[in-house]
C-alpha cells in the first residue's frame, strides 16, 4: 500500500485523535497527586505494550490490514505515548530541585517502556 494512501492516512489521523484523547484522560486522572508524573509514566508504558503488541501480532495475523496496523502503531501508540510530556514533566521536577523524582522518572520512563517491549514482544514470539 502506498504510504500516502488516502486510508492509511485517515487511520494513521483517527487512531493519533484516539490515542491523544486517551493520554489526556490518563494525566487528568493520575497526573499532580504526587511529584511522579503517574498518567504521563503509565501512559507511556501502556503505549509500549500495545506497540510490542501490534508489531508482533498484528502484522503476523493481518499481514493484508495495513491501514489497521498504522491506525493501531503509529497513530494510536503515537497519540497515547509522548515524550514531549515526559520531558516537560522531567524538567519541571529539576527546575523544582526534586533532582531523586527526575531521575526515577527517566529511569522508571525508559527503562520500564524497553523492558515492556522486550517482555512482551519476546513472549508473543514465541
Amino acid at each position: 500500500m502506498n504510504p500516502l494512501a488516502p486510508l492509511l492516512l485517515f487511520a494513521v489521523f483517527i487512531g493519533g485523535g484516539l490515542g491523544s484523547v486517551s493520554r489526556y484522560l490518563f494525566g487528568v486522572w493520575l497526573n499532580g497527586k504526587t511529584l511522579l508524573p503517574w498518567g504521563t509514566l503509565l501512559a507511556n508504558i501502556a503505549a509500549t505494550a500495545l506497540l510490542a503488541w501490534a508489531v508482533t501480532r498484528c502484522a503476523e495475523k493481518w499481514p493484508d490490514h495495513l491501514a489497521m496496523q498504522a491506525g493501531l502503531a503509529i497513530g494510536f501508540c503515537g497519540g497515547f505515548s509522548t515524550f514531549s510530556t515526559f520531558s516537560a514533566d522531567t524538567h519541571r521536577l529539576m527546575a523544582q530541585g526534586q533532582w531523586a523524582w527526575a531521575l526515577a522518572n527517566v529511569t522508571i520512563s525508559v527503562i520500564g517502556c524497553i523492558a515492556v517491549f522486550a517482555i512482551i514482544s519476546g513472549y508473543l514470539r514465541r
